[in-house]
């Protein structure tokens, strides 16, 4: 004969999928390292980096070890520095920076035919 009232609810307990709870915890594991990279990114000051926003970052700059990272769109790339002179063909001027007293940059584009660009 079959126990009515506990048998049922035994039943269902043993038919539950055992891995059901691994994925809960994966889910939520994803979820947590998420945010911490949201979070390590909004410590860095550069949230740019999740949006479209254009962007050029310089590390080191001046040292040997100086890293370029580019962010055009969705696309990050890493340019690599060398200690290498390279020669080739100047076809313009595209604009000039000057160094002010209080060590700031001033970028003033070039003047094309037309006018400025």
């Amino acid at each position: 004969m079959k126990d009515v009232g506990g048998g049922s609810r035994k039943r269902g307990r043993c038919d539950e999928d055992p891995m059901s709870s691994v994925a809960n915890l994966f889910d939520v594991a994803m979820v947590f390292a998420l945010g911490l990279m949201v979070m390590l990114l909004m410590y860095l000051s550069i949230p740019e980096v999740l949006t479209q926003t254009d962007m050029t970052i310089v590390k080191n700059p001046g040292q040997p070890n100086m890293e370029v990272i580019v962010k055009s769109g969705e696309r990050i790339e890493k340019l690599d520095m060398m200690n290498e002179t390279v020669q080739t063909e100047i076809t313009g001027e595209m604009g000039r920076i000057y160094k002010t007293k209080g060590g700031g940059m001033v970028y003033v584009p070039a003047e094309d035919e037309v006018g400025v660009r």
